[in-house]
């Protein structure tokens, strides 16, 4: 499973949980504060989800960054290693 999915399940098994627990999943007295629920879930999922994508993005720019820096390192060896130059005059 990956890193991103874990907070979602979690939060989709607190969910079950907290239902399963009840054991009242079919009086009708309880049907609004299961669709309360339902609703906190279902924000939860979208708030979850959207850090998920968040977090890839900082990722994938983080791995651009670091292969520009590598080719830099590489330029900066090669300038290094470079047999130097008399000024002129």
């Amino acid at each position: 499973m990956s890193l991103t999915k874990q907070p979602l399940v979690m939060a989709r098994t607190l969910g079950v949980a907290i239902i399963a627990t009840l054991g009242l999943a079919s009086c009708a007295t309880y049907d609004e504060e299961f669709a309360t629920i339902n609703s906190r879930l279902d924000q939860l999922d979208a708030k979850v989800q959207g850090a998920a994508q968040s977090a890839e993005s900082a990722n994938q720019s983080a791995q651009q960054a670091n292969q520009r820096l590598d080719q830099m390192e590489s330029r900066v060896q090669q300038l290094e290693a470079a047999p130097r130059r008399k000024p002129r005059g």
